[in-house]
């Protein structure tokens, strides 16, 4: 039986309970999209959203490079604007959103070790047949020993229905 302190208790660590996705261009990211919007619905959590813009490759002229990763970040706050509308529909809040400029998977460390309310990394594996994508790769690697959460890996071809079955 579980005394009314333990319901509290419980109920507030579901109402801290944030979500991360890695937003990338893959199709799959908005499988992780789709889920996490739809498990944070259903445990009063929330969103979080990261956004990580490589480093500008072209260094020969200051200036050009100054005015690609400008372009680069226009471009990636529209996507982002357009993803935080649909976690809104999807679980009913907007995201948290953190865009930083580096390695992913370095970058995703970092954020994890500042932001103690993320408490899990949603993840969909690649539908290619050649693995299951970078992230989930670098993390099953050396990168696990540094993961603070849990990762949820769900399957890249799930569709809509299916999300809404499962969560």
């Amino acid at each position: 039986m579980i005394d009314e302190s333990q319901e509290r208790q419980r109920s507030a660590v579901e109402a801290n309970r944030t979500f991360l996705v890695v937003v990338d261009d893959s199709e799959e990211m908005q499988v992780a999209l789709h889920f996490a919007s739809r498990r944070a619905m259903r445990t009063g959590g929330r969103v979080a959203l990261l956004y990580v813009q490589q480093p500008a490759e072209f260094q020969h002229w200051m200036a050009v490079g100054d005015l690609m990763r400008e372009e680069a970040r226009e471009e990636a706050e529209g996507l982002m604007q357009k993803l935080s509308a649909e976690v809104k529909e999807w679980s009913g809040n907007y995201p948290v959103v953190h865009m930083r400029e580096g390695d992913v998977g370095e970058e995703l460390e970092k954020l994890l070790g500042e932001e103690e309310s993320i408490s899990v990394l949603v993840l969909a594996a690649s539908t290619d047949t050649s693995g299951p994508g970078p992230l989930i790769s670098y993390l099953v690697g050396k990168g696990s020993a540094r993961l603070r959460v849990p990762v949820t890996i769900v399957p890249g071809s799930l569709s809509d229905a299916e999300i809404i079955a499962i969560t």
